[in-house]
Order: C-alpha cells, then structure tokens, then sequence
C-alpha cells in the first residue's frame, strides 16, 4: 500500500479540523484509495494550548522548518493564514520538492501570482479548494467537472458571517449593529469583524474564483468592494415589499470580452434558490456555455467542513492526480464598477410636500435613469418620509451623477442610499 506522509503547519481551528479527519477517517481513506496518509509532524507556534485532539510530543514541534524541510514528508499544508511567514514557508517547501495544500484565500487573492510560478517551475503540486467555500468543492467542480464549458458567471454567497447577518435581519427586523452583535456572541464574527462586514473576505474568494473561470492573473487589487454596513432593517423590508431579499454577493461575468469583478451588497429576486440560502451557509451559482446555470451549496467554513477539502486535496495529490496548470495568462480587460450596469434600488430621505417625485424622477431623466416601481410611506410629522425607488436597468456612472444632484436637492434630506439589483425582474 502506498504511504504519505504529512506535515501540517497551523494547530488552530482548521488545523484541528484537518488532524482529526486524517486520523479518524484513516482506515477509510486507505479502504477507498489504496493510500495510507500518515501524519508525521505538527508545527505550530503554541503546542502547549488544549486542543480538542491530544498528539505526541514527538508529532508536534514549534519550528515550521524542521517539518519542511524534513525528507521524510511529502506534503506539506500550511494552516496559519495571512501573507507572511505563509508566503515563506510556501515558497520554502517547493524548493525542498514538497507539494502543498492551504487553505489560505487571502495569501492566494494577493501573492497568488507569485505562489503558482513557483510551484510551475519547481514541478510540484498546490491545492487549495479550502480557499473558497469551504466544505463546497468549487475549486474541484471548476477545474474538472465543467472543464467544458466558457464561463458565463458566477454568483457567490461566500461569507457565512454576512449571510447570517443578513438572514437575522430579514427573519427578526432588527438593525445591523444588533445581528452583528448576536453573531459575534455565537462565534460566527471575530470580535474585530472588518474582512467580513467590508467585503473583503468576499473578495479574496471571488479573485480566485475569477481566475479559475477565466485564466486571467489573480486580480485581488482590481476588484470592486463594498460591504454591508449601511445596509439597515428597513431597506431589507423595502426589498421584500419589492418581492427581492438582500445578499452580500461576490459577482463575476464576462460581456463583450470585458470581466466584472464586484462585491457589494445586491438585491435578488426572492424566488430564486440562492436567495434562499439563509444563516452561515454559502452557495455559488456559476454558468457555463454548455451547461447552463448550476448551484452548490454548503457549509463555507468551520473546523470539519474546511478540514474535508484540505484532506479532499491532500489525497487528490497522493493519488497523483494530473491537475490543470495554473497559468493564469488571459488577457481580459476588468471593467471598472463605473461603467457597469445594471438595475437599482434608491431609498431618498424626501421632504413630505408636493412635487418632490417629480424633483427626482427629472434628475434620473436626465441622466438616463428609467425608473420602474415606487414606494412612498404616508405622511410625517417630522417632514421627511422615506422614498423608495426601483429602477429599470442604467449605467453606474449614471447613477453617481444622479445621486450626487439629488442629494443636493433642497426637498431631500441626508445622504441617498442605492443598491444594485441582479436578476430578471418581476
């Protein structure tokens, strides 16, 4: 039977998840594969900590090298997150000939570039469907199942964070600061929660996926980002009486040879199976030429659903699979977010008087903005009443320059909010 052997440096929560699956589930990999995958050392910088798994002292060590550069390991997979030393310790073990496994989205979004040059000119294998959607094999089913296929698009709820707030919010009414707070209490946001809530986390995945669907060079820093702060109880509401829901949505498409890469808080039709992806869970819809739309759905992060896709590539890579060369080398232009369009959802704080409606639907007029629905709340005795419009679809540089005439408006008080709306409308 053939032996692997294993190095895994980070002992933390991903970590955890990984050693218990190599060890609990070791008979059963070597029953499926034919492989014995056999953990050989641990290193992290605290190896004093409990942990919910017990090791040898002989496993674990504080010193990452003495496990890459070790000749007994085959693969090694790094656990630790950020850019550096992970970069380094990456870097390091392909010039020792080690394949590598990481789940690090964040280091492969932004040196990623560098990182698979390497592993191309050392001949050695990186895999990383941890990166994105955690338990969810997208990575795999990208590369492999729909191989066939031009990308069309994709659609991702990729943050379990945002999605649960999100989803809190929409079944309880409650305002963002209190869903964050009970997500926060549950373990589900880190006590400084800004990767989620700014979008970024979100990013780092959709550059991945983007260069996967595409070949284009990993892009981190070309795309548009925008996070889910000021979005408030009552535009989710307003949404609903729209029939749409809100989601964080991480957004690539391909149009007349131009890509888009955003992430931004989206309005979707309420009918649709991924606006019924509710709590921590993610799904990506993605559409193939060939195809056609297809969704995955599952838990994106957590101990165990993580550790899964890191032993998925850990034994794709014993099993000495051929994997697609990771040159990301097409030439697309990155639409910049200005020029995109798409449909909108505008909430005006307006001065309850006469002839307000007719003030704003003149600035959208002249700047091309068509609008489709309205809503407008009874009468105020403070004066100013919330005004809610739907429109049909326009140029985002449009947008801009309208809004900003708008809020200059004197029947308008406070700043405009919009949000940008996906799907067929009703």
């Amino acid at each position: 039977m053939k032996q692997v052997r294993i190095g895994i440096i980070g002992f933390g929560t991903v970590g955890t998840g990984t050693i218990k699956i190599l060890l609990n589930q070791r008979e059963l990999i070597k029953k499926r594969t034919g492989i014995d995958l056999i953990l050989k050392k641990v290193a992290d910088k605290d190896i004093e900590k409990p942990r919910e798994i017990t090791l040898s002292k002989e496993i674990l060590t504080t010193d990452a090298m003495e496990l890459i550069k070790n000749p007994e390991i085959d693969i090694v997979v790094e656990l630790i997150g950020g850019i550096h030393p992970a970069k380094d310790f990456i870097i390091e073990a392909f010039r020792n000939g080690k394949h590598v496994v990481t789940a690090n989205k964040a280091l492969l979004a932004e040196e990623g570039n560098d990182i698979f040059l390497e592993a191309r000119q050392k001949g050695v294998k990186l895999g990383f469907e941890a990166s994105v959607g955690g338990g969810i094999p997208i990575i795999k089913v990208m590369r492999e199942g729909l191989v066939a296929n031009k990308m069309l698009a994709i659609y991702g709820i990729i943050n379990g964070t945002t999605n649960y707030i999100f989803t809190k919010m929409t079944d309880e009414k409650i305002d963002f600061q209190d869903a964050l707070r009970q997500a926060q209490d549950l373990g589900y946001a880190e006590a400084d929660p800004t990767l989620d809530i700014e979008g970024i986390d979100s990013a780092h995945k959709l550059t991945i996926l983007a260069s996967l669907a595409y070949g284009i060079p990993l892009s981190f820093n070309k795309v548009y980002c925008e996070g889910i702060t000021k979005i408030t109880a009552q535009d989710i509401a307003f949404a609903g009486e729209f029939g749409y829901k809100i989601k964080l949505l991480a957004i690539t498409k391909i149009l007349d040879g131009e890509i888009e890469l955003r992430v931004h808080p989206t309005m979707i039709p309420d009918n649709y199976l991924i606006s019924k992806v509710d709590g921590v869970f993610n799904a990506i819809y993605v559409e193939g030429d060939s195809v056609g739309p297809t969704l995955y759905y599952g838990r994106g992060a957590g101990s165990m659903p993580t550790g899964s896709a890191v032993v998925a590539d850990i034994v794709d890579i014993a099993k000495g699979s051929e994997t697609l060369p990771f040159d990301f080398s097409e030439k697309y232009n990155i639409k910049p977010v200005q020029e995109i369009e798409s449909r909108y959802y505008f909430r005006f704080t307006a001065l309850d008087s006469p002839g307000v409606l007719s003030k704003i639907s003149g600035v959208f007029g002249r700047h091309n903005i068509s609008i489709a629905s309205v809503i407008q709340k009874g009468r105020s005795k403070a004066g100013a009443v919330p005004l809610v419009i739907l429109t049909h679809k326009a140029r985002e540089n449009d947008v801009l320059d309208a809004v900003d005439k708008i809020d200059k408006l004197p029947v308008v008080a406070g700043k405009s909010v919009f949000i940008r709306v996906e799907g067929e409308e009703y």
